[in-house]
């Protein structure tokens, strides 16, 4: 089985990731979905803007009427009475304009929020445990706000700055062809230099957001390991190393915002010179009477206006270099190619199964290879271990088998058909796992327990608790199943989470069981115990169960040993024991005698 190509979305199409020509036609998909409330932001905005004539004209006439021969202001006050609802009225079309903008923004931001989450859940956990997840963390917020404010302010001021200046200048010409050509030649000298400063700073900016990737990686892995830095005594080391980060992305940001702020003083000053020069030539018009008052107010009154929509252009450009940033961190999470969607169809076998890899391959995100070519048979029925050195690839053979993620090369059948034909939820609801790091919640010990199987009653919780040696602690309990946890089942010691994890994969009664290790944080008689429970419990099942410890390996019928993602050696612990192969080093590296009591058992039957 192989990964699926990507798949073209709508105009995005695959390029590579630092490319800003490939960000920008990936911000240029979202633009159909948007397109209906974008007009009517833009339209909003172009009204309102273009209410401005109206208000110019009024202000013109009440102040020629102002330098009359006898002015009073019962002949002005109609006119000054007509400017509160142009006010009004341009005021309540801004807000507006703002806020369908505003709300367009924040109605893509949920939902490429919402995709981005359920492309990276459907990659699955194998595929996230080679990624860097500070650097996901930062795509997810900072990424996606800076999405929305690119199309929530920077795309309907860019089109309203070419829609109201047109407005103004249809307005100014018929008044004065030589102030309207002033304002024609000098406009496009705004975009202009905007573009040529703004040139390089893609690059800035994609390096500003790579710093900041690393910032959050980093922060983030310091407050998983905040207790680890205080018993090693390098917190203090650790916090100057996190001060180096945050100043690099300090500067980068700074020279981002120098570039930003070059822009807008070119801006201003491209717009006061153009305004100066309308008003001169205006002016001496004025005083040669080649002009009339009304005229050359009307005139002067809207120069500025001509230039605030490329100022206010200018003040949100920054904005769109921050989107081009963002864009080239998340175009290529969401183009990564899923795995095959499963087919509903062929149901999946109720009873304990044979499970047959067959030279399957898988390497994480990172490029790290898991598994090179691992073939291997879990009988029906039987409990199979798997050892081997870290890294070797046992957890990702539970991975595969629990669908997180497909090989990228063989296959898994299960009694002969592909674990792809099968339909996912139906194959879980049949699979009992107990992960290698399991994770309670912040609720109470039976709601835990209950994940496993809702339905579950007490009597049900209490034999799955009883297999597991959980029972006593659980009853120990001020409120005993009935007792709430904290986060990560704070207020359990290591292993009694432990044990209400076992408790809980026991509880589901599912033909195939997946066991990481059962007995990790466990010790002395209490391991024994619960290795006595797991004989009877895993009776029946097919099991695949991953051994840290010759201890774990009496419950074993059969046992593998993994080294560099194949399969080196197989058979009963004590005939690898005998061999004295890859089986019998492993054990004697971590100064264990492969010869003693787990080897010699005679297994789980």
């Amino acid at each position: 089985m192989h990964a699926p190509p990507s798949t073209s979305r709508d105009s995005r199409s695959p390029a590579p990731a630092g490319d800003p020509a490939a960000a920008l036609r990936f911000l240029q998909g979202f633009v159909p979905g948007l397109r209906v409330t974008l007009r009517r932001a833009v339209v909003l905005g172009t009204v309102a803007g273009a209410l401005v004539v109206a208000q110019a004209a009024l202000i013109a006439h009440v102040g020629a009427g102002a330098l009359q021969a006898h002015p009073t202001l019962r002949r002005a006050l109609p006119w000054l009475l007509g400017l509160l609802p142009v006010f009004a009225l341009r005021f309540a079309l801004v807000r507006a304009s703002e806020r369908v903008a505003f709300g367009a923004g924040a109605g893509l931001r949920r939902r490429l929020r919402n995709e981005l989450l359920s492309h990276l859940q459907s990659l699955g956990p194998l595929w996230l445990r080679g990624a860097e997840r500070g650097d996901l963390l930062n795509s997810l917020v900072n990424g996606i706000e800076a999405l929305e404010a690119y199309f929530a302010r920077y795309l309907p001021t860019a089109r309203v700055t070419a829609l109201v200046p047109a407005a103004i200048l249809l307005a100014v010409f018929p008044v004065d062809w030589v102030s309207g050509l002033v304002l024609l030649l000098t406009a496009p000298l705004i975009p202009l230099f905007m573009w040529l400063i703004g040139r390089g700073a893609e690059d800035l900016n994609q390096q500003q957001w790579l710093r900041l990737a690393r910032l959050s990686a980093r922060f983030l892995d310091t407050l998983q390991g905040l207790a680890t830095l205080k018993l090693l005594g390098a917190s203090r080391r650790e916090a100057a190393v996190v001060e180096q980060v945050s100043e690099d992305y300090r500067a980068a940001t700074m020279r981002v915002l120098r570039v930003a702020f070059l822009s807008s003083v070119v801006l201003e000053f491209l717009s006061t010179v153009s305004i100066a020069l309308v008003a001169v030539l205006v002016g001496f018009r004025l005083l040669d009477g080649r002009m009339q008052f009304e005229q050359g107010f009307f005139v002067l009154l809207l120069a500025p206006e001509f230039y605030a929509p490329l100022r206010a252009l200018g003040s949100v450009y920054h904005l769109r270099m921050g989107a081009i940033g963002a864009a080239q961190r998340i175009r290529p999470l969401l183009e990564l190619p899923l795995a095959e969607p499963r087919r509903a169809g062929v149901p999946p076998p109720t009873a304990p199964a044979e499970i047959v890899f067959d030279d399957v391959r898988f390497a994480y995100a990172d490029g790290r290879e898991a598994l090179r070519g691992c073939s291997l048979r879990l009988p029906a029925g039987r409990v199979t271990a798997v050892v081997g050195e870290s890294g070797s690839g046992k957890s990702t053979l539970i991975g595969l088998l629990l669908g997180l993620a497909a090989p990228q090369h063989g296959s898994i059948r299960i009694d002969g058909v592909e674990l792809g034909e099968f339909d996912q939820g139906a194959w879980l609801r049949g699979v009992s796992v107990l992960p290698q790091h399991p994770h309670l919640f912040a609720a109470s010990v039976a709601d835990n327990l209950r994940l496993a199987a809702p339905d579950a009653d007490l009597p049900a919780l209490r034999r799955a608790a009883r297999a597991a040696c959980a029972d006593e602690f659980i009853d120990a309990l001020a409120q005993g199943y009935d007792t709430l946890l904290g986060e990560r089942g704070a207020g359990l010691s290591g292993g009694q989470q432990q044990r209400l994890a076992l408790a809980r994969a026991l509880l589901r009664d599912a033909p195939l069981m997946l066991l990481d290790e059962p007995t990790a944080s466990l010790d002395g008689p209490l391991q024994q115990r619960v290795l006595e429970g797991l004989r009877e419990a895993l009776r029946g099942r097919t099991v695949l169960m991953v051994a840290h410890r010759l201890a774990t390996l009496e419950l074993a019928d059969h046992v593998l040993v993994l080294e560099q993602g194949r399969v080196v050696e197989q058979g009963t612990p004590r005939q690898l024991a005998a061999a004295g192969g890859a089986y019998a080093r492993l054990w004697r590296a971590q100064g264990e005698d492969p010869q003693g009591p787990g080897p010699a058992a005679g297994g789980a039957r």
